[in-house]
């Protein structure tokens, strides 16, 4: 089973957030569950080819 990072917060009635690795692509649910299985959904879109032009952050090893 494959795991990827993901920030979320509650706002008012709704829970949003975003995958760590594609900070450019929030979402929300109503409920945190509801929220875990939209960045699933977001997840499959984004590295599957369905969404054009990509952001994705990573990371840079200095000499």
């Amino acid at each position: 089973m494959k795991t990827i990072e993901y920030v979320y917060w509650q706002d008012a009635e709704m829970w949003l957030g975003y995958l760590q690795e594609f900070p450019d692509y929030l979402t929300q649910g109503e409920t945190l569950d509801e929220l875990q299985e939209n960045l699933r959904d977001l997840f499959e879109e984004l590295s599957g080819g369905c969404i054009p032009s990509v952001r994705r952050v990573a990371e840079l090893q200095l000499a």
